[in-house]
């Protein structure tokens, strides 16, 4: 069998801009809709394997929100509604966890917005949900935590590595106050340098630093200088995230667009990386060789589930992905966040807006999350989980390998450096005819 594909003409892989659309997880939120009727968890879940799933959180509050910004968070939120949105946490775990008594859990992280934001208490609160209600150990299992450096204090940090997490994600996106300015990030290197200093004094066994490249105020040498001052807080990670001009955000309301060098400055930024002994996972991702060794059951992204709880948090089984409703402004997300903390119990045992995925869409969703990955996609496992070879399912892969984008192996295929340099064009010219239409038609609120 064999699979549409967006035409090529759609997005021209080599004539047009490489920066279409981040492809981070497959379908995008924007293609999910409401699930008539909503199904039971406990039916979703029933069939799955559930011995390594991935368990997320998600904190969608932040002290500001940046210009380039399209996550669900809700900045500057009412005093009350932290405190509100936990005990609504904690309902729907306890929903989940009697939906799905059998789930074990081989990965954890708590995102957002930005869970830092929570005081210590909260946190401790947020703690409490995942080792009374979720059964889980946060100091046996990985355990990620996104952290900002307005909001990570020493007390927070230290509190979170004695809950056993070893993978302190910072976003920094620029070290230079005027880029900052140019991204609507009202932030100061001092206390971006102030806040790295505590991280280094508490000690979390892998530190990520996110960096942002194309802002209106930036130069090379800014840009550079930002990748260079990171490197002296030696990180085990690095993710280079390229600018993007998304609907509903700060910059997104100011029609710029800044796609004249951002190739250039990725490609400088990975000549530094790998100079300096860093590999490269993905377009976006660099790990340190002194990063220490990745430990614990092996999670596949691919192809394990994952469990989200909170609002703005997804879910995946195979053949459903689901989650709450998805929104950027202030006052939609604030809507969002009061219905789900008003939800009752029933109404958390049951899935409210999602994506079914058939078969095609398993395949894509497959080869979509490891093609851009450095190491490819393996044929061999590829074939074990369908049963059918790859490239007959993806005739039009050959496009990619005759624009010296992508190698055919033995054993796998990989994209060639201009190919993964080209992710953010490549993962959207594998969506789905169904999957593009659905997020056409998405209403951005």
């Amino acid at each position: 069998m064999s699979f549409s594909v967006t035409p090529s003409s759609q997005v021209d892989l080599l004539g047009g801009s490489p920066y279409v659309s981040y492809a981070y997880a497959y379908p995008h939120k924007t293609a999910y809709r409401e699930l008539k009727p909503r199904p039971l968890l406990s039916e979703l879940w029933k069939d799955e394997s559930q011995k390594a799933l991935f368990l997320y959180l998600h904190i969608p509050f932040c002290e500001f929100r940046c210009g380039f910004c399209n996550l669900f968070t809700l900045s500057r939120p009412d005093q009350s509604l932290p405190a509100k949105y936990i005990a609504a946490l904690r309902r729907q775990a306890t929903a989940v966890r009697q939906s799905v008594p059998e789930a074990r859990f081989a990965r954890l992280a708590l995102g957002g917005g930005t869970p830092t934001f929570l005081t210590t208490e909260e946190l401790k609160e947020v703690f409490g949900i995942l080792h009374d209600i979720m059964d889980v150990s946060t100091t046996s299992t990985p355990l990620g935590c996104e952290a900002s450096p307005a909001t990570a204090s020493l007390e927070k940090l230290q509190y979170l590595k004695a809950q056993g997490v070893d993978r302190l994600s910072l976003g920094v996106q620029s070290f230079d106050d005027q880029d900052c300015g140019g991204i609507g990030r009202p932030q100061k290197s001092k206390d971006v340098i102030r806040c790295l200093d505590s991280i280094a004094e508490t000690g979390f066994p892998t530190l990520n630093l996110d960096l942002i490249y194309g802002g209106e105020r930036q130069t090379m040498d800014s840009w550079i200088a930002t990748v260079e001052t990171a490197l002296k807080f030696r990180p085990e990670e690095l993710y280079l995230y390229p600018l993007y001009v998304r609907p509903q955000t700060g910059i997104g309301r100011l029609q710029h667009q800044w796609d004249d060098w951002r190739l250039t400055a990725y490609r400088e930024a990975r000549s530094l990386l790998i100079d300096r002994g860093y590999s490269q996972v993905s377009m976006r991702m660099f790990r340190a060789s002194h990063a220490p060794k990745l430990e614990g059951p092996v999670y596949c992204c691919q192809q394990d589930g994952m469990i989200g709880l909170g609002c703005g948090a997804r879910s995946y089984t195979e053949r459903v992905h689901y989650g709450t409703d998805y929104a950027v402004r202030n006052s939609a997300i604030e809507g969002i966040i009061g219905k789900y903390v008003s939800q009752s119990d029933a109404e958390f045992r049951s899935a409210e807006h999602g994506f079914e995925l058939c078969d095609d869409e398993q395949r894509r969703r497959h080869l979509i999350l490891s093609l851009l990955q450095i190491e490819g996609v393996s044929l061999a496992e590829y074939k074990a989980r369908f049963g059918t070879e790859l490239i007959e399912d993806f005739p039009q892969l050959a496009e990619l390998e005759d624009r010296g984008l992508l190698v055919q192996e033995t054993t796998r295929i990989a994209l060639t450096p201009e190919g993964i340099e080209r992710s953010d064009a490549i993962g959207p010219w594998l969506f789905s005819p169904q999957v593009n239409e659905l997020m056409e038609q998405y209403r951005w609120e």
